[in-house]
């Protein structure tokens, strides 16, 4: 199946460069069980095996834990192309709230859980979902270093960072991709030259403005500029909604770059 805007490799995988977040197959707030359990699983599948997207991003915090098991029920057994690229290191106390935690055994513990909520080995992405600045980089790091040499995560990414933060990062583990917001209304991120110029993917999140942008006019203007602000972006739209997936891959179909 051809993908809808071409592909790019992240984390020794060759994946659609159209991916599919998952951060709105959940309740209000990023909060428990969407209201439509049955339509989330099936939007799943529907980007998977109607659409040809390979690249699923998810996390441990949204829900927290609902996306990851809905990601299970819906695609085990994984088929071998497919990147699911899950996040540790925020905690959810209530709906809304989010707070860095990188505590190590925090971190270990949710590594593990991942795994088992996923049924999963190995971790093929596992992001370090927030810097803790309240903790040492290099101790967030280490853990899941040690975790890579375990065995249980693949590849190491980040999100939310500066240039800076890529810098330091990169003297102590290879960094297998960043994920930051980018979109035409917030265009002004200087960690998207840091990737390119040290090869590294750019995941662009929030690339339609959490729906803002897609509204009027549909989604292929703001996704169009992604795709050709650089070749190392790969924007990973959201919804709960299969038609909007629809409108969504028909606006990128066959626009490689």
């Amino acid at each position: 199946m051809t993908p809808p805007a071409g592909t790019i490799s992240i984390a020794d995988k060759t994946v659609s460069r159209l991916g599919f977040g998952t951060m709105r197959l959940t309740g209000p707030g990023t909060w428990a069980d969407p209201p439509e359990r049955d339509t989330a699983l099936s939007i799943l599948r529907q980007a998977v095996d109607t659409y040809g997207i390979s690249h699923i991003d998810t996390a441990d915090a949204y829900g927290p834990h609902t996306v990851e098991e809905l990601i299970r029920d819906a695609l085990s057994p994984y088929p071998e192309h497919v990147l699911i690229a899950t996040k540790v290191g925020l905690a959810r106390p209530a709906p809304g709230q989010w707070i860095p935690l990188g505590n190590p055994y925090y971190l270990r513990a949710c590594v593990e859980a991942s795994l088992r909520r996923l049924r999963v080995d190995r971790l093929e992405l596992c992001y370090l979902h927030r810097i803790d600045s309240q903790v040492a980089l290099e101790d967030q790091l280490a853990v899941l270093d040690s975790l890579k040499d375990e065995g249980k995560i693949g590849h190491i990414g980040l999100s939310k960072v500066t240039p800076e933060d890529i810098l330091r990062a990169s003297n102590y583990l290879p960094i297998a991709a960043v994920q930051n917001v980018l979109n035409v209304d917030e265009p002004l991120d200087p960690t998207v030259e840091v990737c390119q110029e040290h090869g590294i993917p750019y995941v662009a999140y929030r690339p339609l403005g959490a729906g803002r942008l897609a509204s009027a006019n549909g989604p292929a203007a703001p996704l169009h500029w992604l795709l050709d602000h650089g070749s190392h972006i790969a924007p990973i739209p959201g919804t709960s909604q299969p038609s909007h997936l629809a409108e969504i891959v028909a606006a990128v179909k066959g626009r490689v770059t």
